[in-house]
């Protein structure tokens, strides 16, 4: 009895290792959200399989007469045939018997398809004896079927029948089963292919989508789903193509598209679409370059970040901010005027009015207000993020639409608005998240109060203020109410950004040039905004819109200067809109501002209006603006006084070069 117990766990051993064998010839498929195919991984051998889980009876028959006519009645050898070998084998060296349909089972899994000698002979029946023990008939037919290999990279029936004729197993003819079969005996042997109107088919094992996919390290090795929806990002492709290839297009090559899904219980957004390129296999104009995750300027995209940080810092939408020409001193010695987009100025605007038509100079005077210093700390301590230069390369310009993002990363970082204060990592398949490009990893964390970003959503959600800039049509004006826009232009219209959400997706559009060459006055409302529109309103109307509304209760409606005013409970709301104007002395330098020292160094003082300035408690001077000539390194307190006797002081590091 133990021996009879031994003996069937060895033959179950060496079945299952066979049936394990087979398992993993069985190739990875990488699958959208909906289960659509995105594309099938070689296996192990470098070959496709997907298995049948049912062979055309065709399929089966003919096979059986071709390959092995006693198939339903051997125990996995044929005697008859063993035996004829074995008697020519002493004048041959070769064992040239016909194998069984088991044994070939067993010799292609074991992967000894080229190795015909006696020794291996004798193991593959010995496999394939145990292998019938302990599997029925059907289903060693539906593994040999599922193995076999038919040539062009294709091994088993169901990418055979999909290789060649574009069709399922269950689909085939019979004529059709006879030309695969006739690839078995020589599989280097193309078959013929399913003609169409356009001549031969081809068979595709990689979906385009996978242009922008493989860009992620993260990609799947093994059988997975991807967050995204194919079929959305088909359509959002075929929108990109049809719009640069247009005439009023005709200066823009490249273009890229991110849509985002949302929802406040997930701690995890996820990736529905991105598309880098329009056309993916071409080789002209840098259409091979996923243009989603390059980093360019994002001109005006980066003010709804300033104006978070400044109502955190105690401004309200209701601030008031004087719009006018103004020289502002940088590091480098050299002075700037910056300018509105339309070069005009409109004197004293609210910061609701100054966002809401992306005017520069507020945007300016805004990030002075926060200080450079607590916005780089916001850049890289809460979003995470890493940029192409150091932050102090950049100072003011970043109000200005000079740092460098990519659009993948600046669409999750926008995120945290429809999140309400909350950022959160970018899903790409179950367990896995997107690395962003210009982000360091990290979790879902909050960075601002919710009602910050509540109050920056009220203002990007208001399309009336903003017609001084974008007029009533528009392509930021959708058949909508629950949704928030904002644009960017870089310098000289090398950019075009939009970017746009709805409490329940995001879509961030750029439009450029790869080899960063100017377009013909495209800015972000009329060129990105334009397919960001048309996106929207696919987003719209699909099942990913849920219409959530955004959720402004905790936003406080303020009717003191006559018209309405938006803010939070609580406010000092006097005080508060004359923040900008009065509360600042000193502009320049900032507190706690670490300037390297260089011999003979001058640092421009600039302050509110005519003051008098003192370098630890020395006399410098009086005017707006003077010039200080710094003796050493050290820490210096700079104060300020006004003629009334107002008062200010702030404190700056100057440090020998590390």
């Amino acid at each position: 009895m133990p021996l009879i117990v031994l003996t069937y766990a060895g033959s179950l051993f060496f079945s299952e290792h066979i049936i394990a064998l087979y398992k993993k010839q069985v190739s990875a498929i990488l699958q959208d959200r909906h289960g659509n195919e995105i594309l099938i991984q070689p296996n192990e051998k470098g070959q496709y399989m997907r298995p049948a889980e049912s062979i055309p009876p065709d399929f089966s028959n003919l096979l059986i007469a071709k390959e092995d006519r006693f198939f339903f009645y051997h125990p996995g050898v044929n005697p008859v045939s063993i035996f004829r070998s074995l008697i020519k084998y002493p004048l041959s060296r070769r064992f040239e018997g016909s194998s069984t349909l088991t044994q070939q089972l067993v010799k292609t899994l074991l992967n000894r398809e080229n190795e015909r000698t006696l020794y291996n002979k004798i193991v593959e029946s010995f496999y394939a004896v145990n292998l019938e023990l302990h599997t029925t008939k059907q289903e060693l037919l539906r593994m040999y079927a599922n193995t076999a290999y038919f040539g062009n990279g294709a091994q088993g029936i169901a990418e055979a029948s999909r290789a060649y004729f574009n069709l399922p197993p269950e689909s085939l003819q019979k004529t059709q089963v006879s030309e695969l079969l006739a690839t078995l005996n020589s599989p280097s042997k193309k078959t013929k292919t399913k003609k169409t109107d356009d001549g031969e088919y081809s068979y595709q094992r990689k979906n385009i989508n996978m242009f922008e996919l493989d860009s992620f390290d993260e990609a799947c090795a093994k059988p997975c789903s991807f967050t995204i929806d194919q079929s959305l990002t088909d359509t959002i492709r075929e929108i990109l193509r049809t719009n640069l290839d247009s005439p009023a297009f005709a200066s823009v090559n490249n273009g890229a598209v991110v849509v985002i899904r949302l929802d406040k219980i997930s701690k995890e957004n996820e990736l529905l679409a991105i598309v880098g390129s329009p056309y993916p296999d071409s080789p002209l104009n840098g259409n091979q370059i996923n243009m989603a995750i390059r980093p360019r300027p994002i001109g005006s995209t980066a003010k709804p970040f300033i104006y978070a940080k400044a109502f955190e810092n105690g401004a309200r939408p209701y601030t008031e901010v004087a719009d006018v020409e103004y020289k502002y001193d940088t590091g480098t010695g050299f002075a700037f005027y910056p300018k509105n987009y339309d070069g005009q100025y409109r004197g004293t605007v609210t910061l609701h009015e100054a966002l809401s038509n992306s005017l520069n100079i507020p945007a300016v005077r805004v990030l002075q207000f926060i200080g450079l210093d607590d916005f780089y700390d916001f850049l890289e301590n809460n979003l995470h993020f890493k940029p192409l230069q150091p932050l102090e390369k950049y100072e003011l310009s970043i109000a200005l639409g000079g740092l460098e993002m990519d659009l993948l990363t600046l669409s999750n970082y926008f995120t945290f608005l429809p999140n309400e204060g909350v950022l959160k990592p970018l899903k790409l398949t179950e367990g896995v998240v997107a690395e962003l490009p210009m982000a360091e990893p990290f979790e879902k964390h909050g960075i601002i109060d919710p009602t910050y970003a509540l109050l920056v959503t009220k203002i990007l959600s208001d399309r009336e203020t903003g017609i001084d800039q974008f007029d009533l049509k528009s392509n930021l004006n959708l058949p909508a109410t629950n949704y928030a826009v904002k644009t960017g232009t870089s310098y000289d219209y090398h950019d075009s950004w939009t970017m746009g959400y709805t409490p329940d997706f995001l879509v961030g559009v750029w439009l450029g040039n790869s080899d960063n060459k100017p377009m013909q006055k495209l800015s972000g409302s009329v060129g990105a905004g334009k397919i960001w529109r048309e996106v929207m309103e696919v987003m719209l109307n699909s099942a990913y819109n849920k219409k959530t509304a955004f959720n402004f209760d905790k936003i406080k409606e303020y009717t003191s200067s006559g018209g309405i005013q938006y803010g939070l409970p609580g406010d000092n709301y006097e005080f508060i809109r004359g923040l900008l104007k009065n509360n600042q002395l000193v502009l320049q330098p900032h507190n706690n501002d670490t300037l390297e020292y260089a011999e003979g160094m001058r640092v421009p003082l600039r302050g509110s209006e005519t003051l008098w300035w003192y370098i630890n408690g020395s006399n410098l001077g009086t005017g707006a603006n003077l010039s200080w000539k710094v003796a050493g390194p050290g820490t210096y307190v700079i104060s300020a006084k006004t003629k009334l006797g107002k008062a200010e002081e702030i404190k700056v590091d100057v440090r020998n070069k590390e």
